[in-house]
């Protein structure tokens, strides 16, 4: 063993026990060697001696990268001689009349000579080597291991350049288009001839040689001439190598490959026909019976599934009345077939189920009354949907207790199902009656059927019957012909053995929901609805997952039946009276994470119940204070005992105090503004009451944030409820919120002050008036730390939340400006303030990196030109603020910052703050008129070398009523300067 094949072994060394030092100087000196400009020759030399197969596998790859890369700069005595010697390899023939052991070597190796040969091919075939393939036909004589040779090579030649399975270069489509007009003009016919003598002599001696030729034969038949293979020779000894009974399985399974490519074969629709109807295909449905090897059974209901395509692929494009009787037939014929083999066969991946029963689906809709035999398919089509969304039994269990393995599996039926409850809404409006009939059928099956496979079922009659709920629209669903009210009836009736099962009993609740505009126009279903959410089936369920969706689909049944369950509210709320009493009841904890999510479902659900007028306003009364009174007293108690509770018992006591908030939020949803303020204000007191309680959390628990998150949700919530007489309440609520903020609190804060100005205007000025200090002086403080932070820190949480406050600011200051509240940053305390105001607008307006934001900031300075600028004569509102628009915002935002490269005219956004600037500078001039323009003029134009007669067309259009055509001026102006500029302009 010399150095170089020592070198070879110690780099493909992957035991460990190699020195890593050793390994990586071997791998260096290989890299060396290849460089070496006599790499050819003593690959060759190594491959006509040694039989270590890494060194073979090194030198054919080092030749494959060398071919490659130097083709072109290599002498044509060396390009003869690597074409003499790889040839001479595959052929099993000597080099120098000495042997060479390739071919005795694995398949890896024989596929990578195969590699460098192609790569031959790819460089000289036709023009240099036009005999390659002529030349090896008189070789296959020598026997299999020739044959299987010439077969790698062929299927290489298909993987590195003709198929188009890969993506190819443009340059390599026209090598492959070349080399495949040279093949068909010189040597196809006798390769073929080749494929079927070699299949006739050897089929019975080795037909594991003739599985690998007609494998190989398969991939060449899309762009052959189809006369070669479909003949009376070739066809008629594929169909016997498959129909014959006991011989190699691999050999059967290839034959009926290669009907496939065939029946694949892309031509018109009338020859396709009349191959299809040639071929006698029923002759092979029999084999797709259990008792074949699956081996075979997949390849042969691959051949059934691809043909059955085809034929309803011709079914579409053939035109003569002829053809399409043809078609027909051919298509009942198979599709018997075809419904099996979806139901019991392991499927093709090329191959789509519901592609093709949509395509077939779709064939139907012109066809009124659909025939006996369409009916019939129409049936199995739906057999096969239920079976193929049938969860497998297998996941039972993982599903019921939703472990890992079963959140995956139901993810992927999740998405598995799409498709087929989309061929579901076709198929049911192609036959709507036969639909629900197998429907119906198939919940009447599931219920009886044995336990083993009751779950699964079970869960997939349900799901075929949400599924056409979807489909469904609302006023089809109120009218619910006979059929549908007896499925509904079945719904609501039936107690299925395997209702503990959690994914029948919450595709049994969503269900019901789905149907629940039927029950809206059918109310005698109501009692059993109720039964259904309230009893073990819906929220007392034993397992959580249910019992938490039936809360939340029960709350929408009730947004959905409202009034028409004022006379069930007695018996709903005795049914959830435990549910309820794990809140109400003293000292109560959930031991479950999503306990207040579900006990705020239940509260909402119960306050949409009680909050209508319907209820008498006693018994209002007293529903609501059974709820609020308890849940007050354990907020009180809570606070009254905080000083004495222990770190465990205070943790304890805040989440119950959170999900006690929750609760009385939600269960404030249901009572309107009218109803507490004007019909019933009694109801309104008992809610006064409750926020005054709530209020003295955040005095006691003043840095408690998600208690503080709490509250101030609950105060946004009676804003809504209490309107305007939540006012008394707002000083001492806002005054504690602000007390202790956090910047991510303070937006909170912010919005609760947005939603106040947008619901009640100038109603709130004093209470704006008296925060808006303390607000400004907070928020500039810790906003200022955005503008100075900078680097890797910037992602940190801390400067997100700074920056979603700064951008929940210009949203503040907005509706400040917008609502009439101008004055309050003219409030004694607020002036301050004003300037840092309006440097942050300016700068905001001229630089922000979000549009929309500059557009706010824009909108901002022109509500406050128009508050605060009486007239070009009359006297300043707020001293300096006309000088600071004219001189400093004019130019730089209406000028410069429309100049920056940033500012691209084909973002939609830019365009709409565009709009704003021209708008900007419009009530500029209407409210200081020559002032503005003088100064814009002289000043700003000649910064920016603006020509005379361009500024002089500004002012007469800036002057007149039009104010699109400003706009269109103004857009053309700025490009123009941008051009003029050509970005050497330094903006301010």
């Amino acid at each position: 063993m010399d150095d170089v094949e020592k070198a070879i072994l110690i780099s493909f060394d992957e035991s460990g026990s190699i020195d890593s030092e050793l390994k990586s100087q071997a791998v260096n000196f290989c890299q060396k060697i290849k460089e070496n400009p006599s790499i050819c020759s003593l690959c060759i030399e190594k491959l006509r001696f040694c039989k270590l197969v890494q060194v073979q596998f090194w030198c054919l790859q080092a030749l494959h990268e060398v071919i490659r890369v130097k083709y072109g700069s290599m002498s044509l005595e060396e390009k003869n001689f690597i074409r003499k010697s790889i040839f001479s390899m595959a052929c099993l023939e000597g080099i120098d009349d000495k042997m060479c052991a390739v071919l005795d070597s694995p398949a890896f190796i024989k596929n990578k000579l195969s590699q460098v040969l192609v790569t031959l091919i790819y460089f000289e075939y036709p023009l240099i080597w036009s005999s390659v393939f002529v030349d090896f036909l008189p070789r296959l004589s020598k026997g299999a291991v020739v044959i299987d040779m010439f077969s790698r090579i062929l299927n290489a030649l298909d993987d590195e350049l003709v198929s188009m399975d890969y993506p190819r270069t443009p340059e390599d489509v026209a090598v492959a288009g070349r080399v495949k007009d040279a093949m068909r003009n010189q040597c196809v016919p006798q390769i073929v001839r080749a494929w079927y003598d070699i299949v006739s002599m050897y089929r019975n001696s080795d037909p594991e040689i003739c599985a690998t030729v007609l494998d190989c034969m398969r991939r060449y038949v899309s762009w052959i001439d189809i006369g070669l293979i479909v003949n009376d020779a070739f066809i008629p000894l594929l169909f016997e190598l498959i129909l014959v009974d006991g011989s190699s399985v691999q050999l059967r399974a290839a034959a009926a490959g290669c009907v496939l490519a065939v029946v694949s074969k892309r031509m018109d629709a009338q020859s396709k026909l009349s191959l299809l109807k040639s071929l006698q295909i029923s002759r092979v449905f029999g084999l797709v019976s259990d008792d074949n090897d699956s081996e075979l059974v997949s390849g042969i209901a691959a051949l059934i599934t691809g043909y059955a395509v085809e034929v309803l692929e011709c079914s579409k494009r053939v035109n003569s009345e002829d053809a399409k009787v043809v078609s027909t037939e051919l298509l009942d014929e198979v599709l018997p077939t075809v419904f099996y083999v979806m139901q019991n066969c392991e499927m093709d991946a090329a191959f789509s189920i519901v592609q093709f029963l949509s395509g077939y689906v779709a064939t139907m809709k012109s066809l009124s009354p659909l025939q006996e035999n369409k009916m019939l398919h129409i049936s199995q089509i739906l057999e096969v949907i239920c079976a193929q969304i049938r969860y497998d039994p297998m996941y039972r269990n993982n599903l019921d207790i939703l472990d890992k393995i079963g959140v995956e599996e139901e993810n992927r039926m999740s998405e598995f199902r799409k498709d087929l409850f989309v061929l579901l809404r076709n198929v049911g409006r192609v036959a709507p009656e036969v639909t629900r009939i197998f429907i119906r059928n198939s919940l009447a099956n599931a219920i009886t059927s044995s336990s083993d496979k009751n779950v699964e079922e079970v869960e997939a009659a349900l799901s075929l019957l949400y599924a056409l709920g979807e489909s469904m629209n609302g006023e089809a669903m109120k009218v619910g012909n006979g059929l549908l009210s007896e499925l509904v009836t079945n719904l609501l009736s039936t107690r299925f053995p395997c209702h503990s099962n959690r994914v029948v009993a919450l595709v049994y609740l969503e269900t019901i929901a789905r149907y629940m505009k039927f029950i809206q126009e059918n109310v005698q279903y109501i009692p059993l609805v109720l039964a259904a959410f309230l009893d073990e089936r819906g929220i007392h369920h034993p397992n959580i997952y249910v019992s938490h969706r039936a809360s939340y689909l029960f709350m929408r049944v009730v947004k959905l039946l409202k009034s028409k369950l004022v006379p069930f509210i007695e018996t709903i709320l005795q049914s959830l009276q435990d549910v309820v009493a794990r809140f109400t009841s003293m000292n109560f904890v959930s031991k479950e994470p999503t306990g207040s999510e579900d006990g705020a479902h239940i509260f909402e659900a119960i306050g949409l119940l009680i909050g209508m007028e319907d209820v008498p306003l006693e018994k209002q009364s007293d529903y609501l204070s059974s709820l609020l009174t308890p849940l007050c007293q354990q907020v009180e108690a809570t606070l009254m005992n905080s000083k004495v509770l222990n770190p465990e018992e205070s943790t304890v006591q805040i989440a119950n105090i959170q999900q006690i908030i929750g609760a009385i939020n939600a269960l404030s949803k249901g009572f309107s503004e009218r109803l507490v303020t004007s019909s019933r204000p009694a109801i309104g007191h008992m809610f006064k009451q409750t926020l005054d309680v709530l209020l003295q959390i955040l005095v006691v628990f003043p840095k408690v944030e998600p208690l503080r998150t709490k509250v101030l949700s609950f105060v946004h919530r009676m804003v809504d409820t209490l309107g305007a007489s939540v006012f008394p309440y707002l000083p001492k609520a806002l005054e504690q919120l602000l007390a202790e903020s956090e910047p991510k609190e303070m937006v909170g804060f912010l919005l609760l002050l947005n939603q106040l100005m947008c619901k009640f205007s100038t109603l709130v000025r004093d209470i704006l008036e008296e925060v808006f200090p303390t607000i400004a002086g907070r928020v500039f403080s810790v906003i200022q730390r955005v503008a100075d932070s900078s680097g890797p820190e910037i992602n940190t949480e801390e400067i997100r939340e700074l920056q979603e406050l700064q951008k929940t600011l210009y949203t503040f200051l907005h509706v400040i400006a917008t609502h009439d509240l101008s004055s309050v940053f003219l409030s004694p305390r607020s002036r301050d303030y004003l300037n840092s105001i309006m440097q942050l607008l300016l700068h905001s307006s001229c630089h922000h990196k979000d549009m929309v934001t500059r557009k706010a900031c824009v909108q901002i300075f022109v509500k406050l030109i128009k508050d605060w600028c009486a007239s070009s004569s009359g006297e300043e509102k707020v001293p300096g603020f006309k000088s600071f628009i004219i001189e400093t915002f004019g130019t730089n935002c209406c000028l410069y910052s429309v100049l920056d490269k940033s500012f691209e005219f084909g973002d939609a956004n830019t365009l709409v703050l565009f709009g704003e600037i021209v708008l900007a500078q419009k009530v500029i001039y209407e409210k200081f008129g020559d002032d503005f323009l003088v100064h814009f003029v002289s000043k700003g134009f000649p910064s920016v070398h603006c020509p005379q007669n361009l500024a002089e067309q500004y002012c007469q259009k800036l002057k007149g009523s039009d104010v699109k055509a400003l706009r269109s001026f103004y857009q053309s102006l700025i490009e123009h300067l941008r051009h003029q500029q050509n970005g050497s302009l330094v903006f301010r």
